[in-house]
């Protein structure tokens, strides 16, 4: 198993929105971005949602993210895994991300967006006990490309229904 390390969040200014996944993917860790992976939905599906082009380059996306008020992050600050899947997460030897402190300095955060079941499960056990606020959080259907029981029209579907009112 190996150790592996989260990245720094992606922040705007000022953040209404954050997304939270649990820990970046080994696609993601080799390439240091956010959902490196080819055949992860999360450029697309957030492309289409803010209006910007999935492929454009990795800071253009980021920017276009910040301009929407959307901060981007994992749950996990380091955990052991072996492979990228969540399921291989050990419990034993993992450290949550400072989200108090995150939440402190962002007074407008009021929603949490979990990329999957372990974001949501790890954010609600985890970290929701230890914040100033309590924030609207919601489970979206993960963008992996492991997670194949629903279509990325359906993905789409879910996380535009959650994140455009969020963003009006």
């Amino acid at each position: 198993m190996s150790l592996v390390h989260s990245f720094p969040p992606v922040l705007p200014a000022v953040a209404r929105v954050l997304i939270v996944g649990s820990m970046p993917g080994a696609a993601s860790l080799r390439a240091a971005r956010y959902y490196a992976h080819p055949r992860n939905g999360f450029w697309p599906i957030v492309g289409a949602i803010c209006g910007f082009d999935p492929d454009a380059d990795y800071e253009v996306r980021t920017a276009a993210l910040c301009r929407s008020g959307i901060a981007l992050w994992d749950v996990l600050q380091r955990c052991r895994r072996r492979g990228s899947l969540d399921s291989a997460i050990e419990a034993d030897d993992r450290a949550v991300n400072d989200f108090a402190s995150l939440f402190l300095a962002q007074p407008r955060l009021a929603a949490v967006l979990c990329n999957g079941g372990t974001a949501h499960d790890l954010f609600l056990r985890l970290v929701l006990p230890t914040l100033p606020r309590r924030p609207e959080l919601l489970r979206l259907p993960s963008t992996s490309p492991a997670h194949a029981a629903r279509t990325a029209a359906q993905k789409l579907a879910a996380w535009s229904t959650a994140l455009a009112p969020l963003l009006a």
